[in-house]
């Protein structure tokens, strides 16, 4: 990949690393030809993607499966859908807030960082440098994304920069902000509420960004998630962002997924053999 940025400049290689990371795998990596068992198939062996739910010795819907997002036909990272009435617009990788008529209700000094990020072409966005970018763009990254549900803990492997995330739903309350270390994901707890899984998240590290455009998200912030597995083949993920320090009014946008069947999880080690710190100090 280091080929095709030669010829950029340093302002513009943390954006076309956070472009092509963006984009899925499926044509530059294999993995060994593996049939997923228990998956629903119609006649040609196709995935059933409206099949039931599946669910959980409990009967909890189990997230569990490797997921990627979902893509209309012809549509685009860039490019929110329309969302129905009654729903909140999608998120993309780009713009988190592209959905929104009038965009993001920035506090001005956000609105402002979120300027300067963009005219530095998004050099300091988590993605460009190997760092964990936060869930908010790891829910919209175009690499996939594999969840893995037990009774007490969730745990998401993000084949993005080998992100790893836990949210503890063993009944544990969500800890005061600012108890424990600021962490790159927070600290996640989770609850059932019928058939909704409810992930509150606090305590994250301060200077982050929602998008690649540099939507900033602080310390201060608190993220509420609620995750819908609406049939065996999709999952709708509604998440509110509670910054006030960042944003004048809490916001909920939406990311919808799709099960990944016959494949599996990549290793991404992003830093092996990273040149993007050493280009920006000879240049």
């Amino acid at each position: 990949m280091l080929h095709i940025m030669r010829g950029l400049g340093v302002t513009a290689i943390a954006a076309a690393l956070c472009v092509l990371s963006a984009l899925s795998t499926t044509t530059w990596a294999q993995w060994p030809e593996h049939s997923t068992p228990g998956v629903p198939r119609g006649a040609s062996g196709g995935v059933t993607l409206d099949a039931p739910t599946p669910r959980t010795a409990d009967g909890k819907p189990d997230l569990s499966g490797n997921w990627g997002r979902f893509r209309r036909p012809g549509g685009r990272l860039t490019t929110p859908a329309p969302a129905p009435p009654g729903t909140p617009p999608e998120a993309t990788f780009f713009d988190v807030g592209g959905g929104f008529p009038d965009g993001l209700p920035f506090q001005p000094w956000a609105a402002e960082l979120k300027r300067a990020r963009m005219a530095a072409n998004s050099k300091d966005n988590p993605d460009a440098l190997c760092l964990p970018m936060g869930i908010m763009q790891f829910h919209t990254h175009g690499q996939p994304r594999k969840m893995i549900q037990t009774r007490d803990l969730i745990v998401i492997v993000y084949e993005a920069n080998y992100g790893l995330r836990y949210i503890f739903t063993d009944g544990r309350p969500l800890p005061p902000q600012g108890e424990p270390q600021p962490w790159w994901y927070g600290y996640s707890v989770g609850r059932w509420e019928g058939d909704t899984l409810v992930v509150e998240t606090n305590n994250l590290i301060d200077e982050g960004w929602l998008d690649v455009r540099g939507s900033p998200l602080t310390g201060e912030a608190t993220i509420m998630e609620r995750y819908r597995r609406t049939s065996f083949g999709r999952l709708e993920i509604d998440v509110t962002i509670d910054d006030p320090k960042a944003y004048t009014l809490p916001f909920t946008v939406r990311v919808n997924q799709q099960i990944m069947v016959d494949t599996e999880l990549i290793e991404f080690i992003c830093n092996e053999n990273q040149q993007f710190g050493k280009r920006i100090k000879l240049e």
